[in-house]
């Protein structure tokens, strides 16, 4: 007569007898999708050796059992479970496989509870470039999800309160035996909410939540940039059966500006001046975004310089102080001159002004820089 010889656990499981929980769970959770019953229908094979790795983390998985077995072997544990010698193992597929296993098999191993949490918003807003530099408040109106104030959130019509469900007990959850093994899942008939509606509020359609349009007051501190998110923490939509309200985020665009770049805190700008304005040096009008704003050009300033303006930049966010305004100066050369202006060139060439002589190499690479 044949013998069923039962193997060691650790070589069911694949793992060392030295193998810490995590290791133990890890490669349980690996043979258990790889032949669960419900990826390998029809073949007892796979049954079989489901049930066997799930004998085998049933010990290995319990600290008192695991010791026994390590001291003993299989009979150390042979006592366990009903007395045809198997195990009747109860498994916790949210500890083992959390979300996956109910994703792959379709089991809802999920435990649903009855309060769920608001879904998150999301809306996008845009600004203009100085409303981003000084900061502005915006009404923003938004469409949600709230609670029905018909039925308080319950999706029931008034005096019709939910009854619990007959399936599950109100647990959300029935517990069902295969083989050795118990599993639960989430009730079909509920849900998983544990309640059935016995008439639906007509206002929502027993849905607990209506559709709503709300404003918002948006403040947009200064400073702020393109892509920047503002979070108003319970300004989502509602949870469902008193659970708490998600949240809305709120993202910024900012439109550029026809005159500014802006890098940072800092701002940039290119202003032409005239040929005699940067021999002789001047006194220009810069635009800043509070204005015009003085600034002497000095004598002999060459086309690229690149001047500065203290704290006309943008205001640092959540911080103190302001960046600086950087003014490129760009010499333009006259295109059409009179027969007066070229006599006075020419006699401005006559004397010398500037003397066509080779650059050094450092001066060439100074020039190659201001033109990239």
């Amino acid at each position: 007569m044949a013998t069923n010889v039962k193997r060691d656990f650790y070589e069911v499981l694949g793992v060392s007898r030295t193998a810490t929980d995590q290791e133990i769970k890890s490669s349980y959770r690996k043979l258990a999708l790889q032949y669960h019953p419900d990826r390998n229908p029809g073949n007892p094979e796979a049954e079989e050796k489901f049930k066997e790795c799930s004998e085998a983390y049933a010990v290995l998985a319990d600290g008192e059992k695991r010791a026994r077995y390590d001291r003993f072997g299989h009979a150390g544990v042979a006592g366990n479970g009903p007395s045809n010698g198997g195990f009747e193992t109860v498994v916790d597929f949210q500890d083992i496989f959390g979300d996956l296993f109910g994703d792959m098999f379709g089991q809802g191993s999920r435990r649903r509870t009855r309060a769920q949490r608001g879904g998150d918003m999301r809306e996008d807003i845009t600004l203009e470039f100085e409303e981003a530099v000084f900061g502005v408040t915006k009404q923003v109106k938004i469409r949600r999800l709230e609670t029905c104030d018909e039925c308080k959130g319950d999706g029931s019509a008034p005096g019709k309160p939910a009854i619990t469900c007959t399936t599950c007990g109100g647990r959300g959850q029935v517990r069902y035996q295969q083989g050795f093994f118990a599993v639960a899942r989430t009730c079909s008939t509920c849900g998983g909410t544990g309640r059935l509606v016995v008439e639906a509020c007509k206002k929502c359609k027993g849905q607990g939540r209506i559709k709503r349009e709300r404003t918002v007051t948006v403040k947009v501190p200064a400073g702020v940039e393109e892509g920047a998110r503002i979070l108003y923490s319970g300004e989502g939509e509602a949870g469902v059966y008193d659970g708490p309200p998600g949240d809305l985020y709120v993202v910024l665009h900012v439109k550029e500006h026809s005159f500014f770049q802006r890098e940072g805190s800092d701002l940039h700008c290119v202003i032409p001046i005239s040929f005699t304005q940067s021999a002789l040096g001047t006194e220009i009008q810069v635009p800043t975004l509070e204005g015009q704003q003085k600034m002497q050009v000095p004598e002999g300033t060459q086309t690229g310089t690149v001047l500065r303006l203290r704290n006309k930049g943008v205001p640092v966010l959540n911080g103190h102080g302001r960046g600086d305004l950087y003014v490129e100066l760009k010499v333009q050369t006259p295109s059409k001159l009179s027969k007066r202006q070229r006599e006075l060139l020419a006699e401005l060439e006559n004397e010398g002004a500037v003397e066509n002589k080779p650059m050094d190499r450092g001066l060439i690479d100074k020039v190659k820089d201001m033109f990239a």
